[in-house]
C-alpha cells in the first residue's frame, strides 16, 4: 500500500458509526465562528485581490454535491480572471500560469476557502470530505485525453457524502497524482467516517494551514 494511504487509513480507524446529528452541529457551530473570526482576514484579502488586477474578488462555480446535486460555491479568487472559459476546467498544477501572486498565498494557506464556509453552514458542504468537484471537471489520461472524472472509478461512492473543505484525500495525498488514486482516500473516508475522525482531520487542517503547506507536493505536515 502507498505509504500515505496507509497513514490515511490509520488515521481513518477512530471511531465507530458515523454520528450524523452531531457532524452537522459541529459544521454550524465552527462555521459560524470561522465566518466572525475571519471577517478582517476575509477583507484584507478581498482588498489585495482587487489591488493586484482589478478583476473580480469571489469567485462562484458550479460543484458536485451529496447525490451529485449541483451547488454554487464560493471562492476567493486566486486565479487570472476567467480561468475556466480560457484554459478549461483542469486540475491545478505545479507552478500553475494561471494562479496569481496573492493567489499562491492564498493557495498555500487554503485562505482562498473561507467564503466556502458559507457553503458549510448552508448544509451544502461540510468540513470534512470528499473535494466538492466542478461539474464539467477533467483530467488529462494516457495519450492526452481528456477524460471527463465521472468515468473514473469511485467517483459514484464519493457522492454518499457532503463534499469538504479538507479529508482524507486533501492531507495525505500528494497534489499532482491521478484522480483515481486520490478517489481512493475519499472512498477510505466514506466506508470509515465518523466524528472524531473529522475533528482530527480538521486539527491536522489548522496545522497545515499555519504551516502554509497546502500547495506543496509530498507531506504536508
Amino acid at each position: 500500500m502507498n505509504p500515505s494511504l496507509r497513514l490515511a487509513a490509520e488515521s481513518a480507524q477512530w471511531g465507530g458509526a458515523r454520528p450524523p446529528r452531531p457532524k452537522r452541529v459541529f459544521d454550524v457551530a465552527l462555521s459560524a465562528l470561522g465566518l466572525v473570526a475571519s471577517a478582517p482576514v476575509s477583507a484584507l484579502i478581498a482588498i489585495l485581490i482587487k489591488l493586484e488586477d482589478g478583476g473580480p474578488v469571489i469567485y462562484g462555480h458550479q460543484r458536485v454535491g451529496k447525490g451529485g446535486r449541483p451547488f454554487r460555491a464560493w471562492k476567493f479568487r486566486s486565479m487570472v480572471a476567467d480561468a475556466d472559459e480560457k484554459f478549461g476546467p483542469l486540475q491545478a498544477g505545479h507552478r500553475d500560469p494561471r494562479v496569481t501572486a496573492v493567489g499562491r498565498l492564498l493557495r498555500a494557506t487554503a485562505m482562498d476557502e473561507l467564503p466556502q464556509l458559507w457553503n458549510i453552514l448552508r448544509g451544502e458542504m461540510s468540513f470534512v470530505g470528499p473535494r466538492a468537484l466542478l461539474t464539467r471537471e477533467a483530467e488529462v489520461g494516457g495519450g492526452g485525453r481528456v477524460v471527463p472524472l465521472s468515468e473514473i472509478p469511485g467517483y459514484e461512492l464519493r457522492q454518499r457524502v457532503a463534499p469538504g473543505l479538507t479529508g482524507l484525500a486533501q492531507i495525505y495525498a500528494d497534489r499532482d497524482i491521478p484522480r483515481r488514486q486520490k478517489f481512493k482516500y475519499d472512498a477510505l473516508y466514506v466506508r470509515r467516517q465518523n466524528f472524531w475522525l473529522d475533528v482530527r482531520l480538521v486539527a491536522l487542517s489548522f496545522w497545515i494551514t499555519f504551516r502554509g503547506r497546502w500547495e506543496n507536493r509530498g507531506k504536508k505536515f
